[in-house]
């Protein structure tokens, strides 16, 4: 017969109190925890969660609905989230959507009925009509990378426009004024913000916006290597082209490849994330840098937050972290070179 939260109070001689509040988690005098673990030990106890959840209606376990598995970027941040709810007892029960809002629905259906505590969720729509049925359930909800417009939860963001604005500015230090950007879909609030941050940067340094010298991918490797293509056939003089996320950056890469291009002889690239890509890049790629771990950590622990608050009331937290750069040798410095010149002669 399976031993019972009684047994081990019978075996360590404490009251069933101090033994249920460590199994929930809580605080417990030192020599008492070791003495329950010896006693969980030598009786080969178990928790039932199934129990404890109907009791408690509450499962320890978070849903993450992310768009897709096989991106790197959501592969890092649900990687170190799922690390942080693990250390203090909780599961992680992870869905792909596949960057479709039908699958993100249904995953968000699903989740309901495996009765998660909350959901850490990168989106893939601009709407928060399934997202609704999380908070009116009294469920917390922590978006990651993207805002929804009038869902009222926590947000963890990164500054996508001063990311792109410092990265276009480079770009324009360099001697460069036809540069072109390779944005992601139109209806996705990181791709809107790296715009804006595109658009600031030549405004602010007097470069005509050109539309010939914006195009959209759809943050696919094949959206990049598409939206490459697009740019310099549209563009005869373009000379640098920042790319708005890896998968793109990398599509880009191989599109320049094939058509022979060389970089930065022929065209100056600057791409996002993936340090270990950038190095491995023939030149080392500059990149933009997103601190994914911290994002995952600050997701996680504001998550971690509401649940011990048990409320979803209350002003919601929106973190806006910094970004990096790395810098390669991919950025034709222009203006270094006429310097040069204008010196031999």
């Amino acid at each position: 017969m399976a031993a019972t939260i009684k047994d081990i109070a019978k075996a360590t001689g404490l009251g069933l109190a101090t033994i249920s509040s460590y199994l929930n988690g809580g605080n417990v005098r030192e020599k008492n925890r070791i003495r329950i673990e010896q006693a969980i030990e030598e009786l080969h106890f178990e928790v039932n969660e199934v129990a404890r959840g109907l009791k408690t209606n509450r499962t320890r376990s978070i849903g993450i609905l992310i768009p897709e598995l096989n991106n790197i970027f959501c592969a890092e941040i649900i990687t170190e989230a799922e690390e942080v709810l693990r250390r203090q007892g909780y599961a992680a029960m992870i869905c792909d959507c596949r960057t479709d809002v039908h699958r993100e629905k249904e995953a968000i259906d699903f989740l309901l009925h495996r009765r998660v505590d909350g959901l850490l969720m990168i989106p893939s729509g601009e709407t928060g009509a399934s997202v609704q049925r999380f908070l009116r359930a009294k469920k917390p909800v922590v978006l990651i990378d993207r805002k929804i417009r009038n869902l009222d939860c926590d947000c963890v963001l990164v500054d996508n426009k001063g990311a792109v604005k410092d990265a276009v500015n480079r770009l324009i230090t360099a001697g460069h004024r036809e540069i072109g950007i390779i944005a992601g879909p139109e209806e996705m609030y990181t791709a809107q913000e790296r715009l804006y941050g595109y658009e600031q940067a030549l405004a602010k340094a007097r470069i005509p916006i050109r539309d010939s010298l914006m195009v959209r991918g759809d943050y696919t490797i094949r959206g990049g290597m598409k939206a490459m293509r697009e740019l310099i056939q549209k563009n005869t003089d373009l000379s640098a082209v920042l790319v708005s996320n890896y998968e793109m950056t990398l599509g880009s890469v191989i599109e320049l490849h094939e058509l022979g291009v060389q970089i930065p002889e022929e065209l100056s690239l600057i791409g996002f994330d993936n340090v270990e890509f950038a190095r491995a890049s023939t030149p080392r790629l500059s990149i933009v840098t997103q601190p994914t771990k911290e994002i995952g950590k600050k997701a996680a622990e504001l998550m971690l937050l509401r649940l011990q608050e048990d409320t979803v009331s209350g002003k919601k937290q929106k973190l806006r972290l910094k970004t990096g750069f790395v810098e390669g040798n991919s950025v034709r410095d222009i203006k270094r070179e006429e310097s040069l010149e204008r010196t031999k002669e």
